[in-house]
């Protein structure tokens, strides 16, 4: 049986679809998993999007709160925003209130992933500040970790492992 993990992310100038098709490539990578990869919906409207120059969104498909329950794991990412997620992906865990009701993601394994725009720019926090999303759902979060040593600190290229 394979294994179906969804790496859900929302990315509004492309700099964390490009992490998660990184984390795609990873989860590709292990024999008998496989990775589906999803968009939040956007709740920005158009004329803002333009004002901000956001490029046109990724040909990825959105995800609807009710597909939740037929992956095995979840991997999340998102830009922080003032050392939280972003408007758009709390608009979608808002969403999930149904799914929580009827514990349809407990005991689900998941993980996050974030950009900032610099190196003290707030990624634990955010990771800190998501996971009550997990542990409200019953979620097992799986950290990263620092298992990978120097590599991790190369600032000159994304490390793909």
């Amino acid at each position: 049986m394979t294994v179906k993990i969804y790496i859900l992310f929302y990315s509004t100038y492309g700099h964390t679809y490009k992490l998660a098709l990184q984390q795609q490539k990873g989860v590709n990578s292990v024999e008998g998993v496989e990775s589906i990869l999803y968009q939040v919906p956007e709740t920005l409207p158009p004329e803002i999007l333009e004002k901000i120059h956001a490029p046109p969104k990724p040909d990825v498909p959105t995800l609807e709160v009710q597909q939740l329950p037929d992956a095995d794991g979840f991997i999340f990412g998102f830009p922080t925003r003032y050392g939280t997620m972003p408007a758009q992906f709390k608009a979608f865990w808002d969403g999930t209130g149904g799914l929580w009701a009827k514990g349809s993601l407990v005991g689900k394994p998941a993980t996050m992933f974030t950009s900032t725009a610099s190196q003290g720019g707030g990624q634990e926090t955010t990771i800190l500040t998501s996971l009550s999303n997990f542990v409200h759902h019953g979620m097992i979060y799986v950290p990263p970790g620092y298992a990978f040593g120097a590599p991790m600190y190369r600032l000159d290229e994304a490390i793909t492992l």
